[in-house]
């Protein structure tokens, strides 16, 4: 090495142990250099700075200088114009007789700490220091993955953040209402039902920012299925029943008539399922088509299933005795009624038909014509119609009825033909009118 590079190397070394001994000095205390000159040192203003941002060092000189350097720590970062430090964001800005600047580019929390501006002058040592905060936006750092349980299920959500300052947290379920659920980094739903079932949304918040995550919870439960609803259809017309189902998973359906399953293009039907129903299409109804129908959804957690009656579109019903069979279009009584409403029905039946018997009896008894019709049918609706017209304007204007014996109804030994479609509407007559 040459006299010059051990002159270079010595002055450096001699620059350092200076620094060092400047830097040593405890801040906010004067202390006396070896020739009892005094030294100070000068304490600024904390330094807030965020991250990623830019922060300026300033440091005023104003004597002459023999010496001046910035450090962190233990670590000189310039001396003079010789930059020390090895990262690429610290870089001088200003050095003259009045001012020794530099900046730090891209602040991180690394960064954060005292920084010393230690000046050799020509009368005495000084040093100023200033503390740099760095303030961090939150992050989320470790949040719960979506979750799939079953209904009932306890359910345990955590949401951590980091940031400076230290970022408060909250949970809320994303819906209309948007109610806070929680304020704390767990979230405990107990028992969770299938209203609490969504996307939940983890803020976490501080002076700096806001970070927000989701996590979404899917609760399983059972099929929960709509009551079915009957439809009259005519005779060679379409007809379709339609099924409606909720449930997680998604359930799959099945169709039954009278307890015989019911497949797809079976018989001129059509079954056409998605996840929230299944419809059960008849392109041409016939007589046979007509009767009760069950739908099931089913999935992995259990099954429901609701009824249907499908029946004839007919205006008006027929009422007439134990001689006749039951259809959808003809009501009769029962045989043998259980106590309750089938004999409150079999009551009103008999009632109803007590009545009509009477009023054909009057307009027979006011119109003779009536006892023995031999004319064609379509002649035979039209003398029925004016006598019925006739009759009522008779009882407008109060002219005298003629006496009617009410005749007992005849006992008839009960048939068995009734049609399973017509014992269905019987029945959903009874449900529907005569329950209580």
């Amino acid at each position: 090495m040459s006299i010059r590079g051990y002159f270079v190397a010595f002055s450096k070394c001699t620059i350092f142990l200076s620094l060092r001994i400047l830097f040593l000095v405890p801040a906010g205390l004067q202390v006396r250099s070896q020739g009892d000159s005094q030294s100070y040192n000068k304490v600024m203003d904390n330094i807030t700075v965020r991250q990623g941002e830019t922060v300026f060092l300033r440091c005023a000189l104003g004597d002459v200088v023999t010496h001046t350097a910035w450090l962190n720590r233990s670590s000189i970062l310039y001396a003079g114009e010789d930059k020390w430090s090895i990262d690429p964001r610290v870089s001088l800005v200003t050095l003259n007789q009045e001012e020794f600047t530099i900046k730090i580019e891209n602040v991180d929390m690394t960064d954060e700490g005292q920084y010393v501006c230690a000046i050799q002058t020509s009368s005495r040592p000084r040093t100023t220091s200033v503390h740099i905060l760095v303030q961090v936006p939150p992050k989320i750092t470790n949040l719960s993955r979506d979750v799939v349980v079953n209904e009932g299920s306890n359910i345990t959500l955590m949401c951590q953040a980091s940031g400076k300052p230290e970022p408060s947290i909250s949970w809320k379920l994303i819906s209309s209402s948007g109610d806070l659920v929680s304020d704390d980094e767990y979230l405990e739903i107990p028992s969770i039902s299938r209203q609490k079932a969504g996307t939940y949304e983890c803020t976490a918040v501080n002076d700096i920012d806001t970070d927000v995550q989701t996590v979404d919870i899917t609760v399983n439960y059972a099929p929960a299925v709509s009551e079915g609803r009957d439809v009259g259809v005519t005779l060679g017309q379409r007809g379709v029943l339609e099924c409606e189902a909720d449930a997680v998973p998604e359930a799959d359906f099945e169709w039954y008539k009278d307890n015989r399953r019911i497949f797809n293009d079976f018989d001129g039907m059509e079954i056409v399922s998605t996840g929230l129903g299944s419809k059960l299409t008849f392109f041409n109804v016939s007589d046979g088509d007509y009767g009760n129908y069950t739908c099931v959804a089913i999935n992995t957690l259990g099954s429901s299933n609701t009824s249907f009656l499908l029946f004839g579109a007919y205006d008006g019903i027929l009422l007439g005795d134990r001689g006749y069979a039951c259809r959808q279009y003809f009501m009769t009584p029962f045989p043998d009624p259980n106590p309750g409403p089938q004999t409150r029905y079999n009551a009103a039946l008999a009632r109803t038909r007590a009545r009509i018997e009477m009023t054909f009896g009057q307009i027979k008894g006011r119109f003779q014509c009536l006892k023995s019709l031999r004319v064609a049918p379509d002649r035979a609706c039209d003398i029925i119609v004016a006598c019925a017209v006739l009759h009522n304007i008779a009882t407008i204007r109060k002219e005298r009825t003629p006496v009617v014996e009410v005749q007992p109804d005849d006992d008839l030994q009960p048939v068995h033909l009734d049609q399973p479609s017509g014992r269905a509407a019987r029945d959903r007559i009874v449900q529907h009118n005569f329950e209580y």
